[in-house]
């Protein structure tokens, strides 16, 4: 793990650049920049009044009900698979 090549990529999120480090290429980089981007400011554009940091908080918060909900059913998916193997 420590030979991975360490890429280094600034995007811009919510208005501020942040520089990512990290192994992934930087077309993945940019996307998950862009789409962390769209959710806060569609969070911000239906609660006008939320400050920068309850924005990122409610953003994440929400992102990672869906990631949960998806991981969910990857599993029924899996089990599903596995079952029909069987």
């Amino acid at each position: 793990m420590a030979d991975e090549k360490k890429t280094r990529i600034s995007v811009n999120i919510y208005g501020k650049t942040y520089t990512i480090v990290g192994s992934e290429k930087s077309g993945h980089v940019q996307q998950v920049a862009s789409i962390v981007d769209e959710k806060m400011r569609q969070l911000r554009d239906r609660n006008p009044a939320l400050d920068t940091a309850s924005v990122a908080i409610l953003t994440a918060v929400n992102m990672t009900n869906d990631y949960i909900k998806l991981q969910q059913d990857y599993e029924q998916l899996e089990e599903q698979l596995k079952k029909e193997k069987d």
